[in-house]
């Protein structure tokens, strides 16, 4: 077996430049049947010392899927292929929840944080910023259309939807806020009062969360979007709303793209009462719906980007930007701030750099586009007259396969773990496959995945 404390070696000819594809990436090898004995060790051991909501919600998935939900635990990463403590190589179709636009161990992110190392790991945040933080807010505020926009960094998306939500209460002195059902934005207080994918996140916190959210509809077609915008009219009407935060497209609640003329719809009815919109582009911005931002591609002139996932290439950073005239409403009489020890730390900071150019130099926006799109129609000739499925959908590299029924997702998530490949369920309900991985990962990979998903759908249960 493996050595999987091995250090991982290097990969020879790696470029410095980072828009090379992940051409060493591999197809899966299985030598320990997962959850492999090693894994099963460190489960114990994790169960012993980690907060006890994820161990029930494994049990609970269990029940509700038939299936064995014990975790893999992983022990290194490169490209689109992860490892873990076993010696099982995986192809990752997850990438970190979305976040790792580059791989594991992308080339650019990690000399950049090596060479940060030895120069700043942290300066003294807002008070004196670091060389690289500069830099990074300058290359961030350009990624907004409105005038002299500027930017606030967070260390999670969470911490940014929470940013846009305190500057947009503060630009409008309104406290009302219009959600999406199935739309979610992270579990700090702020963006937990906002949630709509599921309603028992927030049911044991509620009396300590913002009363003034209402929640829309999510639209799928046409008819569906006539009827958001009927409901977020009505909620504006109440003269309270500050703002409407909206993801462009669901990530976690299933990879749902709404009518392009939505969210144009939504923009307009918000600027005319007045209120101003978030688009959380934590998800979809910086290439992984085939655009820089979601809302520019279709033309809607959200106010308030929150970038986050992606931004760092695997390290905790994000950003709220919006134009001068909005980020004024920070400069008050009494002081008040919104930052924390590690807000744009220098380490982050560079990664985030390293990110954004190896985006530019790979044109790797322009390749997400291309290939999720080839990769969507792979999956609907693969797929074609699998039971279970109901869809196909997303744009870019951010894709979803929805099957008829939550059980059945988690089955699927299960057979493609044996497979050799990483899935995560998403939806409401937990009934879709979100398959969001590396924006450099060798359409080879894809088609091999698209086979083994259509082998597990076809496994009798």
């Amino acid at each position: 077996m493996p050595n999987s404390d091995a250090p991982l070696p290097a990969a020879p000819g790696e470029s410095d430049q980072g828009h090379e594809l992940d051409e060493r990436a591999e197809l899966p090898e299985i030598v320990a049947p997962p959850p492999g004995p090693r894994s099963r060790s460190a489960l114990e051991r994790l169960e012993r010392v980690e907060c006890p909501a994820f161990g029930r919600r494994r049990e609970a998935r269990a029940q509700k899927s038939g299936a064995e939900m014990l975790p893999i635990v992983l022990a290194h990463g490169r490209g689109s292929n992860i490892h873990d403590v076993d010696g099982n190589r995986y192809v990752d179709l997850c990438a970190g929840f979305g976040a790792l636009l580059l791989g594991h161990a992308a080339a650019p992110v990690r000399r950049a944080a090596e060479a940060q190392l030895s120069r700043l790991t942290l300066a003294l945040g807002d008070v004196y910023s670091a060389d690289v933080k500069v830099a990074l807010l300058e290359r961030l505020a350009a990624l907004h259309p409105g005038p002299s926009p500027m930017a606030l960094l967070g260390q999670s998306g969470s911490d940014a939807v929470t940013a846009a939500i305190k500057t947009a209460a503060l630009a409008t002195g309104r406290p009302g806020l219009v959600a999406f059902e199935g739309a979610y934005h992270g579990l700090g207080y702020a963006p937990l009062a906002a949630c709509g994918l599921r309603e028992s996140y927030r049911a044991p916190f509620a009396e300590q969360l913002n009363r003034r959210v209402t929640f829309a509809p999510y639209p799928r077609d046409e008819a569906g979007a006539a009827r958001s915008i009927d409901a977020v009219e009505a909620a504006l009407r109440g003269g309270d709303v500050g703002a409407v935060l909206l993801e462009p497209i669901l990530g976690r609640g299933g990879c749902v793209v709404p009518p392009d003329g939505f969210v144009r719809a939504i923009c307009d009815a918000a600027h005319r009462r007045g209120a101003l919109v978030i688009a959380d582009e934590i998800w979809t911005g910086l290439g992984r719906s085939g655009a820089v931002t979601r809302t520019g591609a279709i033309g809607a002139p959200a106010d308030i980007l929150c970038f986050g996932k992606g931004l760092g290439g695997g390290l905790p950073i994000s950003a709220c930007v919006a134009p001068e005239p909005i980020m004024r409403a920070w400069a008050r009489e009494a002081e008040v701030v919104h930052t924390s020890t590690h807000s744009g730390s220098p380490l982050a900071s560079s990664a985030a750099l390293a990110t954004l150019d190896a985006l530019d130099a790979g044109q790797l926006t322009a390749r997400s586009r291309d290939v999720g799109a080839r990769f969507q129609a792979t999956l609907r000739g693969s797929l074609a007259g699998a039971a279970g499925v109901v869809e196909v959908r997303g744009a870019g590299l951010m894709v979803g396969v929805e099957l008829a029924s939550p059980e059945l997702g988690l089955r699927v998530m299960r057979g493609m773990l044996a497979e050799g490949y990483l899935v995560l369920t998403g939806g409401a309900r937990g009934e879709t496959l979100t398959l969001t991985p590396a924006l450099t990962i060798p359409e080879p990979l894809l088609s091999a995945a698209a086979e083994a998903l259509a082998r597990v759908l076809a496994a009798p249960t």
